[in-house]
């Protein structure tokens, strides 16, 4: 949309959708169907995960794991992004799965490595999930919690 702006040396995958002034600093990398909204700042180095929706304003400095929606001036998690998930056809078995990673990494205040090893057995049962798994061991920047 009008005045979005990506900078230097990014990546940006399929079916994305800028809205109005969302800005990507160099070098970061955008995953399929995630959806930034409109004034948001997001710091160079940082990946957005695939169908994940960053909302409006929101001020990213770390990575955004798949299928989340995260938002804040100091950007944070709140939840899985259902209505992205839903609208893309995805089963309610994956998004319950998804969900349980969710509470795993993101409300039992384990550390990531430790959420890592809870997550594993899920993750082979799940894809979608095992996709959680790669983009935590991507991340070099942290991820927004």
């Amino acid at each position: 949309m009008a005045y979005a702006h990506v900078a230097h040396d990014c990546a940006i995958g399929n079916h994305t959708i800028f809205a109005n002034n969302a800005t990507l600093a160099g070098h970061i990398i955008v995953d399929d169907y995630a959806n930034i909204g409109a004034f948001c700042a997001i710091h160079q180095f940082c990946n957005v995960g695939s169908y994940s929706y960053v909302a409006r304003g929101a001020m990213v400095v770390k990575d955004i794991l798949p299928y989340l929606l995260v938002s804040g001036n100091q950007a944070k998690t709140y939840g899985l992004n259902r209505v992205g998930l839903r609208r893309y056809g995805f089963s309610k078995e994956t998004v319950k799965k998804l969900q349980q990673a969710y509470k795993i990494i993101f409300c039992q205040a384990l550390t990531l490595e430790k959420a890592k090893i809870q997550l594993a057995p899920l993750a082979k049962e799940c894809t979608e999930v095992q996709c959680f798994l790669t983009a935590i061991e991507r991340a070099d920047r942290g991820i927004v919690r």
